[in-house]
């Protein structure tokens, strides 16, 4: 009866679909390819090069100071390599210091300094082993930070010192592949379901089963998505963009990096934003048993819950790959798996007049926008949509906000 239901919803949704104003097409979920290898994204381009400071006199652990703005503010990311054996909090405060006043003194325009100091004997880029100490370093904050000691640390509440944990390495290995539209690993059935489910998800709104693909179509509201968050550059410049439009958004953050920058994630969540789950280690997981997947989601759901006290209602996977496993662990922890209706690919570095084109021809009342946490471009052209969709009548907010205002008959999973 309930696939039933869904046919005909989907039959209704086609009819009514061919009398409306036309909209670009949804991402369509498509089967996973036995032995399929994720290409370069057709005319992707390298992400542009990021300006950089230099310290005078140099500071000889830092391996570099790169600076960003989104059109308001400068921010400033500085990556320090200390040897193993200055590890110790005293000399990693004593560095981070050195290294904030520096910075400052070299750029006054900046608005932050955000500081990441690594082992050299480990550091493997910000997929790898995490940081031995973190701090985001607004520059009102500066003389507070210079003050510090090591009895005073817990006075300041952007700064994280590594407590040792070990645990480093994914169960699988980590997936820098974009999300373009879900894939999903499954029988031609099971793929032919879905596709019905998505179909009719377009028309009906909400959370089906424990899926979500589409808001209600019928009403003025979108939700705006980051997924692999936080960034301690590019975080700090979305957080600002988003406050001065008064606009809220979901974060998908992964969990070493909200781990790592606990800081950035309390700030998204008292100002409204939404956290939801991309798994811990930001692994494929279509291929990993329910164990390791379970735990991939767990273990990143322990880390956002601890910083903030707040349950974690949705989780997207990395790449949109899922499968039947992973559909049955999410709804088994009462989440509900997310996806969306308009990507615009900001991973491939289109330039800031295509990439907000995209954004715009994508738009749709009930819609998901997919943006990601890192990419320059993102911060730079997101006030400007951001005023579109204002103008077009389309309110963003968050996923939770998307899912209330759905039609009555639909209601959301609760964890």
């Amino acid at each position: 009866m309930q696939r039933y239901r869904l046919v005909l919803t989907a039959l209704l949704w086609s009819l009514s679909a061919a009398l409306a104003q036309p909209q670009a097409p949804l991402p369509k979920v498509e089967p996973i390819l036995p032995g399929e290898v994720q290409p370069l994204a057709p005319g992707q381009l390298p992400p542009p090069v990021l300006p950089q400071i230099s310290l005078t006199p140099a500071i000889p652990e830092v391996r570099r100071i790169s600076y960003a703005s989104n059109g308001f503010i400068e921010v400033a990311a500085a990556l320090v390599l200390v040897p193993e054996e200055d590890t110790n909090p005293e000399y990693l405060l004593s560095k981070a210091q050195q290294v904030a006043r520096a910075t400052f003194a070299a750029r006054p325009s900046l608005e932050e300094v955000d500081l990441s100091l690594y082992s050299a004997k480990d550091y493997a880029g910000f997929g790898g082993p995490l940081p031995r100490f973190t701090a985001a370093v607004n520059k009102a904050r500066l003389p507070a930070f210079l003050a510090l000691n090591l009895g005073s640390l817990h006075s300041y509440d952007h700064l994280w010192l590594n407590p040792g944990d070990s645990v480093y390495g994914p169960p699988a290995p980590y997936t820098s592949e974009l999300e373009r539209t879900p894939r999903f690993q499954g029988t031609g059935a099971q793929v032919r379901a879905q596709q019905l489910e998505q179909t009719a998800a377009s028309q009906q709104g909400g959370v089906l089963g424990n899926l979500l693909y589409h808001g209600d179509p019928s009403r003025p509201l979108a939700a705006l998505t980051f997924d692999d968050a936080p960034h301690p550059l590019y975080t700090p410049l979305l957080l600002d963009a988003l406050r001065r439009a008064r606009v809220r958004a979901t974060f998908f953050c992964i969990g070493r990096n909200a781990k790592a920058y606990p800081y950035f994630i309390r700030d998204l969540s008292r100002e409204g934003h939404e956290i939801g789950n991309h798994t811990y280690h930001h692994v494929r997981l279509n291929n990993l048993d329910a164990a390791s997947i379970r735990q991939e989601i767990v273990l990143a759901n322990q880390v956002l819950e601890g910083i903030t006290g707040k349950p974690v209602h949705f989780f997207r996977p990395p790449g949109g790959r899922f499968s039947p496993t992973v559909l049955s662990v999410v709804r088994e922890l009462g989440m509900t798996m997310a996806f969306w209706t308009d990507d615009p690919a900001d991973f491939d570095n289109l330039g800031d007049a295509r990439l907000e084109n995209r954004l715009v021809s994508k738009l749709r009342p009930g819609g998901i926008v997919l943006l990601h946490d890192n990419v320059l471009q993102t911060t730079q052209v997101l006030s400007s949509f951001l005023s579109v969709a204002e103008r077009q009548g389309i309110r963003l907010d968050t996923l939770g906000a998307l899912v209330r205002r759905a039609a009555p008959s639909v209601t959301s999973a609760q964890p």
